[in-house]
């Protein structure tokens, strides 16, 4: 299985988090903030959320590899850490920019709802 390269040099902006993943009136994100709440990720909890994105970027399984303009993007599948104990899988997508080695979130969203 392949993983993320060097996930431990991640990135996640907290705006990422707050004003896209976790904001319930965006319109791209709304819908996965819906999701993520239900997990009981919320704006207070913003560094868990952040953590378990990290988490799962490490160990989450890389499903396809593409160089577009900007660098190289990541797409990954696997199970995400919750506060209530949950692992429901999820996707994430992440770009290591051109000249660089560190992976940034770009996005992430529910695969099911286990």
């Amino acid at each position: 299985m392949a993983t993320l390269p060097d996930a431990e040099l991640a990135v996640i902006d907290e705006w990422k988090i707050t004003r896209y993943l976790l904001n319930t009136s965006h319109p791209f994100g709304g819908p996965k903030a819906a999701f993520f709440l239900r997990l009981g990720y919320d704006l207070n909890s913003w560094t868990a959320f952040r953590d378990a994105l990290l988490a799962h970027a490490s160990s989450a399984e890389v499903i396809s590899i593409r160089q577009i303009e900007f660098g190289v993007k990541y797409t990954l599948e696997g199970p995400i850490m919750t506060l209530s104990g949950r692992r429901p899988r999820i996707r994430s997508v992440w770009i290591v920019p051109t000249a660089e080695n560190a992976p940034r979130l770009v996005t992430a969203y529910p695969l099911s709802a286990r």
